[in-house]
């Protein structure tokens, strides 16, 4: 999943770049309009999600919001600092898809980003059937299998493991995972409860939980599922 960012400020830009390179989002950066155009017309076809700051040096966000809608159907998400309705509509009513008002939280920007995709159902993290070795998880029955065995999980440990499953390849830090499950459960999850929840995840999915394949310990850095 591609994110094309177009934002002038180059710190704003290398936070957001991070932030949704942590989440599993490659990236494409522009600083400026100009380069903007040239990459949407080169890479459209690989971008499936387009950032643009409102206001650019040398031109704005709604002409880079009109050339990608010309060219494909592709979601857009407009970052602006002005909170004005005015500006607000006529971004709407070029086909953006949706928009964030500044200062935002960058959880608050990947809620938007995912509920856009969702729109455009091409949000990953919605597929159906998830496998990895010889765990399935089946998202519409809420169920998790082990070479084709069922697996009781508690509603924690479901959650937990479908955090695993939607960044397999990618180190989670203890952190991550906290605010993770805080935003998907509501529920309070401290950092002794989630070793707990880990401990029993690999107690019913790995053959030898001593010595863990499913969910690995990345030393010094946190956790992964999958390399």
């Amino acid at each position: 999943m591609k994110i094309m960012l177009v934002e002038d400020d180059k710190t704003i830009a290398s936070g957001l770049e991070f932030s949704l390179q942590q989440e599993g989002y490659e990236t494409v950066v522009c600083f400026q309009a100009s380069t903007a155009e040239n990459a949407i017309t080169e890479k459209i076809t690989q971008i499936d999600l387009f950032l643009f700051d409102l206001s650019l040096p040398d031109g704005s966000g709604y002409e880079l919001c009109q050339k990608v809608k010309q060219i494909s159907d592709k979601p857009v998400i407009f970052l602006t600092a002005l909170d004005d309705e005015v500006n607000v509509v006529m971004g709407l009513d070029m086909g953006a898809d949706d928009y964030i008002t500044k200062p935002f939280r960058i959880r608050e920007l990947l809620s938007r980003i995912k509920s856009v995709l969702r729109r455009y159902n091409k949000d990953p993290n919605e597929q159906s059937i998830i496998i990895y070795q010889n765990i399935k998880i089946n998202r519409l029955e809420g169920k998790v299998y082990k070479g084709g065995t069922e697996v009781l999980l508690t509603a924690l440990e479901y959650r937990l493991l479908l955090i695993f499953a939607n960044h397999i390849g990618q180190i989670l830090t203890r952190e991550q995972l906290l605010e993770k499950i805080w935003d998907i459960a509501g529920d309070f999850v401290n950092d002794n409860t989630l070793t707990v929840y880990i401990k029993r995840l690999r107690d019913k999915l790995e053959d030898h939980p001593q010595k863990p394949i499913v969910i690995k310990t990345i030393r010094g850095m946190g956790y992964r599922m999958g390399e």
